[in-house]
């Protein structure tokens, strides 16, 4: 759930070329923060998929060795960075298997942001660089990913509720992805990164 100064209706907008800047903004504040800790950061979600529209908050992974909420979230408080503290923003079920995660809200009347600390070597860090690509890759899936997500928040604008029903269609894209996934030959390895869009 967002923190108070966060509430507000759900609206999704056109993708903007400006998230790929913020994104590096971010990356580089959370580098210096996070230091060694961090193996990777990566742009995911919807921001991060050229001509995707979008909520205007921008999604960061930070790929670390350990999610060691005692040893990480002081770096990241050290800087403003808020741990959301709902049970479903410190584990997730990705590839049959419960992950430990951390999501950070930014500093209050900072850029919209979720920063999500996952494991380097996790299914679910996967899961968010496939999402990436796959979209990235595939203009049909793009678009009706992007036409959903329009008519979802028109019409269900609680981000609560608009979260708990795109996390059901999502599980449907991410079918879609693994197909393709095993069609292309994608892995982790090969994925193209954050170059910019």
């Amino acid at each position: 759930m967002p923190f108070e100064d966060e509430l507000k209706p759900v609206r999704v907008v056109p993708y903007q070329s400006t998230w790929w800047a913020d994104f590096v903004e971010l990356a580089r504040v959370l580098g210096g923060a996070l230091g060694a800790e961090a193996v990777a950061i990566d742009h995911v979600g919807s921001t991060s998929v050229p001509g995707l529209a979008a909520k205007d908050c921008v999604d960061v992974q930070v790929r670390v060795g350990d999610v060691d909420e005692a040893r990480l979230e002081p770096l990241l408080a050290a800087i403003g960075f808020r741990c959301r503290p709902e049970p479903w923003n410190r584990t997730e079920v990705s590839g049959g298997r419960e992950c430990r995660k951390l999501v950070f809200a930014p500093p209050p009347g900072a850029r919209s942001c979720n920063v999500h600390l996952r494991r380097a070597d996790g299914p679910n860090s996967r899961f968010a660089l496939l999402f990436r690509d796959y979209l990235r890759a595939d203009e049909a899936a793009r678009a009706g990913w992007g036409a959903f997500k329009r008519r979802l928040a028109a019409s269900v604008p609680d981000i609560f509720d608009y979260g708990q029903i795109k996390a059901t269609a999502t599980e449907v894209l991410m079918a879609g992805a693994e197909r393709w996934a095993a069609d292309t030959g994608w892995t982790v390895g090969g994925a193209p990164g954050n170059a910019a869009p």
